[in-house]
């Protein structure tokens, strides 16, 4: 048989593994904005702002071109277009979790296939 203070520690270590589990838990549950995930917002806002910011660095580019060179709307208009693109890839980026890693990612390829198969060329 276990002696009294066996059990009076067994018994301590049950609530102390009950009240970790509980605290665990509730760290673990969204935040308690109307059970909004704010990590979620937080993704969005990033987006949002990865493509504002590249269309406004465009404008702000032209405008400063169109200034110095006193050609008005054209470079407005081409950096314009450029931002759009550097904003469209920033969230395309961002939402494929490449981060700063330089270029793309190259296509895995299928393990079905074997090596040499598949190419097509007859090489």
């Amino acid at each position: 048989m276990r002696k009294p203070e066996e059990r009076a520690s067994l018994k301590n270590l049950d609530a102390r593994i009950k009240a970790a589990r509980r605290q665990q838990q509730e760290q673990a549950r969204p935040a308690a904005r109307g059970g909004i995930d704010a990590s979620g917002w937080a993704f969005g806002f990033r987006l949002a702002i990865d493509l504002i910011s590249g269309i406004a660095a465009g404008v702000a580019l032209g405008l400063l071109l169109d200034y110095w060179l006193g050609l008005a709307p054209l470079f407005l208009i081409l950096c314009f277009f450029l931002g759009s693109a550097a904003g469209i890839l920033n969230v395309y980026r961002s939402a494929t979790r490449q981060g700063l890693a330089v270029g793309y990612r190259k296509p895995q390829a299928d393990e079905d296939e074997p090596e040499g198969k598949g190419s097509g060329n007859g090489a």
